[in-house]
Parts: structure tokens; sequence; C-alpha cells
């Protein structure tokens, strides 16, 4: 019998992401790549670790992803991020043209829907609040603690 999980558990698994990432200091920003059923990827923002801006959650599981299935589309694949991608992360969703997205929190300065809905493939579907006072509260406690 196979299992079906709901958003709930995965955003979780993207929850655990972004707590790494508070742990090592990093925006806490998590995000799984589900295939059939199935987490293919996981990451957590590592701009801080690895120096580069372009080391956001989202990016470095699309990579693992496409690794994974050694395709660089991922129409068959489920983002999971506990914040609403910005602007580089949509356009590269929209070049892999992944399946569906779901994301937490929204982002109200650096989300890509404040540049316009037009960012992600045609073909995505988009789904949004999940664990959202959990993702919102851990971002919280990330700045509250910076300041």
């Amino acid at each position: 019998m196979i299992k079906v999980f709901t958003d709930e558990y995965f955003m979780e698994k993207a929850l655990q992401e972004a707590e790494e990432a508070f742990a090592a200091g990093e925006i806490p920003v998590g995000a799984v790549v589900v295939a059939h059923n199935q987490i293919i990827a996981r990451a957590h923002n590592q701009t801080e670790l690895l120096n580069d801006v372009t080391a956001h959650a989202e990016m470095l599981a699309l990579t693992a992803a496409a690794n994974h299935l050694g395709s660089k589309y991922l129409r068959q694949c489920t983002l999971y991020v506990t914040l609403e991608p910005c602007v580089m992360c949509a356009g590269a969703l929209q070049w892999a043209q992944l399946g569906r997205l779901v994301y937490g929190a929204a982002d109200e300065k650096r989300g890509y829907l404040r540049q316009g809905n037009g960012l992600l493939h045609p073909k995505t579907r988009v789904e949004y609040g999940v664990r959202e006072a959990q993702c919102q509260g851990l971002l919280k406690a990330f700045f509250k603690a910076r300041r």
C-alpha cells in the first residue's frame, strides 16, 4: 500500500531544513522537492556559508532534484518552501517548468508576487499558507535575535 503524505507533512520537512539554516546563522528558509510522493531533494539557505547570493534554499533544492532525476525539467515535482520565492528563484522555477509550488509564508518585501505573477511557468500550480504561522514565526525569531 502506498502512503500518501499531505502538504503539511512535506512543509514540516521544509521547516526542519529552515531550522538547520537558523542554527547555522542563515536566514531560516528551507525547501524540499517531492516527486511521486517521495522527497528527492532538500536544502536550506547557505548564502553565508558559501558566500554566494544565489545559494537560496530553492536554488540548491532545484539543482539537487535535477541531479537526482537526470533532467533539468521538474514537471512532475512539487517544491515545498517555507518562504515565498524571490524573483531569482521564481525565474529558476519557471525554467525548470516546476509542476507545483507550495510555500508557507508570504514575503512582503522580496517575494515574486510583488514583481508580477507571470514569473512562474504557466502550468505551475501554486498553493500558499501551508503551516504559515510556523514559517513566519521562525523568520521573526531569527530577525528578532539579530536586532
